[in-house]
């Protein structure tokens, strides 16, 4: 069943209806007795992601993202 609450009423109880959102209640929010938006659960987004592995990578050297000063003479840095 769906709760309906005016604008108002959402501004003033947003964090509760969001809990009411979150445990599977629809919430419609009206302006003026018109429903303008409807707050809704959001599915589960499942499992964290696991990196797949694709380029083979397994190992990140300690100086991975230093400046190399070959490179910085190329582009008369250093």
């Amino acid at each position: 069943m769906d709760t309906h609450v005016s604008l108002y009423e959402a501004k003033t109880r947003l964090s509760a209806l969001v809990d009411q959102a979150a445990a599977g209640e629809e919430i419609v929010i009206s302006k003026n007795g018109v429903p303008y938006a409807k707050l809704v659960p959001v599915g589960n987004a499942g499992a964290a992601r696991v990196p797949a592995g694709a380029m083979g990578v397994s190992f990140i050297a300690e100086d991975f993202d230093a400046v190399d000063a070959e490179c910085l003479r190329g582009f008369d840095i250093g």
